[in-house]
C-alpha cells in the first residue's frame, strides 16, 4: 500500500492501515527507522518486545552490554557522517 509524505513531512495512514493497526484520532506510537524501513509500534508493544528480548539475554549467549555498545558506535558513526 503506498503512502505519501506532505509538505510538512505528515504521512497519512489509509483508513486500511489504520483498521489493521486498530489506532484511533490520538494513539500515540513510538517510531523507529530500523534496516532502512520505517516501523511504528505502541508503547504496549513496544514494552512487551523489550520484556521479550531481555527474557532472551538473560536465557541465551546474548550480551545487552555489547549490543548496545553497538548500537552506540552505529549512531555515532552515521551522526559522523551526516
Amino acid at each position: 500500500m503506498e503512502v505519501r509524505i506532505g509538505s510538512q513531512g505528515r504521512i497519512v495512514l489509509p483508513k486500511e492501515l489504520r483498521e489493521q493497526l486498530g489506532a484511533t484520532e490520538g494513539a500515540v506510537y513510538q517510531a523507529r527507522v530500523e534496516e532502512g524501513r520505517l516501523v511504528l509500534e505502541t508503547r504496549d508493544g513496544l514494552l512487551r518486545r523489550m520484556q521479550l528480548e531481555i527474557a532472551d539475554a538473560l536465557h541465551g549467549d546474548r550480551s545487552l552490554a555489547n549490543e548496545l555498545i553497538a548500537e552506540r558506535r552505529e549512531e555515532a558513526r552515521r551522526e559522523a557522517t551526516a
